[in-house]
């Protein structure tokens, strides 16, 4: 499919022949997936799977993030007709990927939700694909972190966020959005040595010996420096990025469940993300996106981008596979 036949052609989502490839289509219209994906539940094949996690209960402050898989999905449309930028290879063209749609629960039974959600992903996973999942409030990483650990190990995190969200909580069957990484490296999921988080600027008494790279740091050193320290820290290891859409300033994401000033630009955080290249991404999420507190939209554009860095990420070191890793 061609920009020519935008004319002819749309709902490209449920129409468009095999994963690989950009979509045209007029921008205005057609079935909405992400990035104008094949919307599919068949994994056969299939390099990597976009999931929608519409989860959010486990909020501090402004509820909404349920709505944040639509949003996101829905702002990525107007940025499929284009080469992601900046990362000199076309992800869609290197790998069979596609929208699986969003993750299925009953609403009312909270607390089945986090081993559903584990199931979820383990599937997808179990399919021979990679998974970025769009969130959600964050409390749906401590899952997606169990279906990928099962798989890959004990992983390095790579956390964006205003937040460690590691404070004190033993009790594993609380859902909370602020203490599952916590819960994360007491149950071996991740190797806090490895981990890292950045963007953080609110105070928590332990980090979990996970190295913080706070905002400050990142507009005193910028861009370079954080990503060259983010690939030090992590090295070899398997690494899921999770990424908080309020690891951003509130001007550039005001749609967020809990927004603290100071903190990233969209500028920072796309040159951070693409000095990652080279680290072994096997998964990743961005959370927290919430759209009733942002009628511009302006927060899903950047949770789109964000998303689609990811997929870059994950691919840069697959280039030249035929598909997935096992």
């Amino acid at each position: 499919m061609a920009l020519e036949d935008a004319k002819s052609e749309v709902d490209g989502a449920i129409t468009r022949k095999g994963h690989r490839g950009l979509a045209y289509e007029n921008a205005f219209a057609g079935v909405t997936s992400f990035m104008r994906r094949s919307l599919t539940k068949d994994l056969a094949g299939v390099d990597l799977a976009i999931t929608g996690i519409p989860f959010d209960q486990a909020v501090t402050n402004r509820p909404g993030t349920r709505f944040g898989p639509r949003a996101i999905r829905e702002a990525s449309t107007l940025q499929a007709f284009d080469v992601p930028y900046g990362w000199g290879y076309n992800p869609f063209d290197a790998f069979d990927i596609v929208d699986y749609g969003d993750m299925a629960f009953d609403y009312a039974s909270v607390a089945e939700f986090p081993a559903r959600a584990e199931a979820h992903v383990a599937g997808i996973l179990k399919a021979g694909a990679a998974c970025i999942a769009l969130g959600g409030d964050h409390s749906v990483s401590l899952a997606l972190l169990r279906a990928h650990a099962a798989k890959h190990g004990p992983l390095a995190l790579v956390q964006f966020d205003a937040h460690t969200d590691t404070w004190a909580d033993d009790d594993l069957a609380r859902i909370d959005h602020g203490t599952m990484f916590g819960k994360a490296v007491k149950t071996g999921l991740i190797d806090p040595a490895r981990s890292v988080q950045i963007g953080i600027r609110t105070d928590n008494p332990d980090t979990m010996g996970i190295t913080v790279l706070d905002a400050p740091y990142v507009h005193e050193h910028g861009p370079a420096a954080t990503a060259a320290r983010v690939r030090e820290i992590v090295g070899e290891a398997p690494a899921y990025v999770s990424f908080d859409i309020d690891a951003l300033d509130p001007a550039f994401a005001p749609g967020t469940g809990t927004p603290v000033w100071g903190g990233l630009t969209s500028a920072q955080a796309a040159a951070v993300l693409r000095g990652l290249r080279g680290i072994d991404t096997v998964g990743g999420d961005v959370v927290e996106v919430s759209p009733p507190y942002d009628p511009t939209g302006v927060t899903a554009i950047a949770g789109a981008h964000v998303a689609v860095e990811l997929i870059c990420l994950w691919g840069w070191t697959r280039r030249g596979e035929t598909g997935a890793r096992p």
